[in-house]
């Protein structure tokens, strides 16, 4: 039995728009239900645009949304290491967009938490 991938996106900016967002919809047991910007305004605009049905302002909110079963995280480097780790304590499989980390130490607790 194929499991439904359910992704949220933290960080829907440019990044999200053509490449990985709208990809998530056209991949076989995928599907985009939850996107994630600090502005709310903003993060509805872009659920409204691509028909994502949640957005939040608040990417804890994201996380532990219980319909949410992996998270992507596609904002400024400086944040990834934060969010993956908050996404991985709660039981998420985690994407990152690269730049991974900032440094090396980063990197290595974020593998490490993960395995």
């Amino acid at each position: 039995m194929t499991q439904q991938i359910n992704w949220g996106i933290i960080g829907c900016g440019d990044v999200t728009e053509v490449k990985s967002g709208p990809a998530f919809n056209k991949v076989a047991h995928s599907k985009l239900i939850a996107v994630m910007r600090r502005n709310a305004d903003k993060a509805a605009d872009y659920a409204r645009r691509h028909g994502v049905p949640k957005w939040y302002a608040n990417a804890d909110q994201l996380i532990n949304d219980p319909e949410v079963n992996a998270v992507y995280i596609a904002t400024p480097p400086s944040t990834h290491a934060a969010y993956t780790l908050a996404a991985l304590r709660a039981g998420k499989p985690v994407y990152v967009e690269k730049p991974m980390a900032l440094n090396a130490a980063e990197a290595r607790q974020m593998y490490n938490y993960a395995t």
